[in-house]
């Protein structure tokens, strides 16, 4: 399996993000955690990529951009079997 790169910008009290991040630990996905709360310079690149504050923003492979967590585009994109 080829291991893609995964990026998630999220804070701590977003839901959506502990989901996101409870797959990533599931599926034994690697993946790079900023905490936009307290990374005011992550937050600003966050902005910029994705054009506004929702969190969590997952970026795979510095290509794929998907805001929230939708687990069956995350699946795909990662060639997870849903």
């Amino acid at each position: 399996m080829n291991m893609k790169k995964v990026e998630i910008y999220s804070t701590p009290t977003c839901h959506f993000c502990h989901m996101a991040k409870e797959f990533f630990a599931a599926n034994n996905v690697p993946f790079t955690d900023y905490n936009v709360a307290s990374d005011k310079t992550r937050q600003s690149e966050m902005i910029e990529k994705s054009g506004q504050m929702g969190v969590p923003v997952i970026i795979i492979n510095d290509q794929d951009l998907i805001v929230g967590f939708d687990q069956r585009k995350v699946s795909e994109l990662l060639g997870i079997a849903a």
